[in-house]
């Protein structure tokens, strides 16, 4: 394996495991990356424990996640790539901005704090959280039909169903409400640096038909760098929804991924 490549650390977001992230892995492993796929603070290895023992992540937060991989990169003998999707792509972000990665690719990015775009579908997707202050503190689960409507709206029912069963779990609530009202709160945990001018590139990708992050947030959150001298690229997808990390079309997204790193790595970008 390639010693010039980076490692590449992924993060997943809110509702699905690590594993989720396996077919990436087997891609960029057969690229030369070395990979790794850190779980959330307080989930267990696997989806089956996951989903019998949602208790250890209830009532984790933003920061709490932020912390948990800070640490793992902080381990590491070399600063990493980090690729996150939805959360993940929040989470990428703030580590990128800290100087802890090399590089950061967020895939449908959950907004960060000074996004002011909240589109009716997002409100609706995160609905099953918020339509209930007490889910601050638990964690909640996706019913077959929320996910359909949240991640699988642009592909067809059956694939949806599919995924819903093959790799959600439930999730914390706390992270939904801490990026909800970020724009309230002087000191939000969903705040990143956008101008730290000395960091890593970053290249945000959006899904077009996205109801949990819509376009217009993650080119909201585009605009948010606009100040900043270090490299910001968005790439979008126009017929993509939310599953675009873990439905059939994934392989176009994680090429476009590939790509833009090497491009990256060919012009010595690399911190």
């Amino acid at each position: 394996m390639s010693t010039t490549l980076p490692p590449v650390v992924f993060i997943h977001g809110l509702w699905l495991h690590s594993t989720s992230w396996s077919s990436w892995v087997e891609l960029f492993a057969a690229a030369g990356y070395e990979t790794l796929t850190p779980e959330w603070p307080g989930v267990p290895n696997s989806i089956e424990a996951a989903r019998k023992n949602p208790e250890g992540q209830a009532g984790k937060g933003i920061s709490d996640i932020v912390t948990h991989y800070a640490s793992v990169l902080k381990a590491m003998d070399r600063k990493p790539v980090v690729i996150g999707h939805s959360f993940g792509g929040l989470i990428a972000q703030n580590l990128l901005s800290q100087d802890l990665a090399t590089a950061a690719v967020a895939i449908d990015p959950a907004p960060i704090k000074g996004v002011r775009a909240l589109p009716l579908a997002q409100l609706r997707s995160g609905f099953p959280v918020l339509r209930n202050p007490a889910n601050k503190k638990k964690t909640v689960a996706l019913t077959v039909q929320q996910f359909r409507y949240a991640f699988g709206n642009a592909i067809g029912a059956e694939e949806s169903a599919a995924l819903h069963e093959e790799w959600t779990i439930p999730g914390p609530g706390r992270p939904l409400f801490e990026a909800a009202f970020a724009n309230f709160s002087q000191h939000s945990p969903a705040a990143v640096n956008t101008q730290n001018a000395t960091r890593g590139p970053l290249l945000l990708i959006s899904g077009g038909q996205d109801h949990t992050v819509p376009d217009v947030v993650t080119r909201s959150t585009f605009k948010l760098y606009k100040d900043s001298g270090a490299s910001t690229e968005l790439r979008q997808f126009p017929d993509r929804g939310h599953s675009l990390t873990i439905d059939s079309g994934w392989r176009e997204i994680a090429d476009a991924t590939l790509e833009w790193l090497a491009a990256k790595s060919a012009a010595s970008a690399w911190n």
